[in-house]
């Protein structure tokens, strides 16, 4: 502490206090400050600085040292906020409070944990929604004694070291005086309470690990990110509280010709060189069976036709996105001699491709760039 603080000062003491005043003014003001007592923010400082203030004037020699040179001149003083015999705030705490707040979260009543399953669904399950069944195990109130742990026709019995309250006082001898410190009762284990007569199937836990089977029905339009919660089927609670949940996660099948882009769903569909440039009506697959598409003469390759209302359903129930459909035209490959006579035919017939002077340009220049040249 810098010496311009006064240690008499910060205990309202006068430099002619004695030992006793000393001690009686730092038990109230150490009540006073204490954080775990008091929540204002200086509060924690302002307990530091009483702390290290009767640390120095409890001891004569240190006392006499800083009445004469306004500091302790000390190198083996020791310093910090745990040095004068307690370990820290919580044990002055249990000293002013008994340690009555460790006891009582003990016995609080403690929400189960959370458990996680994981469903594979098809592209169609997901699409359209389904019902599914899935097994898991978890921790349950044993059904036998009703989680209480002892046989049934028998109760826990009151403990007798802390006549049921799950608690034992002790009497300590401190720098305050003497203090009576509250624990969990070792016997009971802080439940006021023990089994003499354990239930069979839980022996005398209250709870059990029982394998469960759960029915679900997955909304239409689930993908890999959305999670169901089934409320109060998790793990059973500790000392009466509530059951945890259940997270249901999914992971979903590639489809064979199916590809889902959000609300989408997007196909490739090879035809063969002569419809594309005749046009006319095909088959398209979907996902409730073959449509048909008319297509327009000249139909160029990587052209996207779409299917209104084809899609993914919408998982806010409002309505089903669309389908789009890819024309991938194939070559043919491997022609028979007539084949092959019909396209030179028909090659003859067709105009001839150019590439314009700035096309070809443009497009001698990407490859100058592509290439580095």
């Amino acid at each position: 502490m810098p010496a311009e603080k006064d240690y008499y000062d910060l205990l309202g003491v006068s430099r002619s206090a004695s030992s006793e005043e000393i001690k009686k003014a730092f038990r109230k003001m150490a009540f006073q400050y204490h954080p775990d007592h008091n929540k204002e923010p200086e509060a924690e400082q302002k307990f530091k600085e009483v702390k290290e203030a009767y640390e120095v004037l409890c001891d004569d020699e240190k006392r006499s040292c800083y009445d004469r040179y306004g500091r302790v001149i000390s190198s083996d003083w020791p310093g910090g906020t745990d040095s004068f015999g307690f370990g820290g705030f919580g044990d002055i705490f249990e000293a002013f409070f008994g340690g009555t707040a460790t006891a009582t979260k003990r016995r609080a009543p403690k929400k189960g944990s959370d458990l996680q399953a994981n469903l594979t669904l098809t592209f169609e399950e997901a699409v359209f929604g389904s019902e599914k069944e899935f097994e898991l195990w978890r921790i349950e109130n044993c059904s036998k004694c009703h989680g209480i742990g002892s046989k049934p026709g028998s109760n826990p019995q009151k403990c007798p070291d802390c006549n049921g309250t799950g608690q034992v006082r002790r009497t300590q001898q401190s720098l305050f005086g003497h203090f009576v410190q509250v624990g969990a009762c070792a016997k009971c284990d802080g439940e006021g309470t023990y089994i003499t007569d354990p239930c069979p199937d839980c022996k005398g836990e209250g709870r059990v690990k029982m394998k469960r089977k759960f029915t679900i029905t997955v909304p239409p339009g689930v993908d890999e990110s959305y999670q169901m919660r089934l409320s109060g089927e998790g793990q059973a609670g500790i000392y009466g509280g509530s059951p945890g949940d259940i997270y249901v996660a999914f992971s979903i099948k590639p489809h064979e010709y199916f590809v889902r882009q959000g609300y989408e769903i997007i196909c490739e569909l090879p035809i063969n060189f002569a419809r594309a440039a005749l046009g006319g009506t095909i088959e398209v697959p979907t996902l409730e069976g073959v449509t048909t598409l008319k297509i327009p003469e000249g139909t160029q390759n990587g052209h996207v036709f779409r299917l209104k209302g084809k899609g993914v359903a919408r998982i806010d129930g409002k309505g089903r996105g669309d389908q789009l459909v890819e024309i991938k035209i194939i070559t043919p490959q491997n022609l028979d001699s007539k084949q092959k006579k019909l396209f030179e035919e028909l090659a003859e017939t067709l105009p001839k491709p150019e590439i314009s002077g700035d096309s070809a340009h443009g497009k001698m220049d990407r490859f100058k760039t592509f290439f580095g040249s």
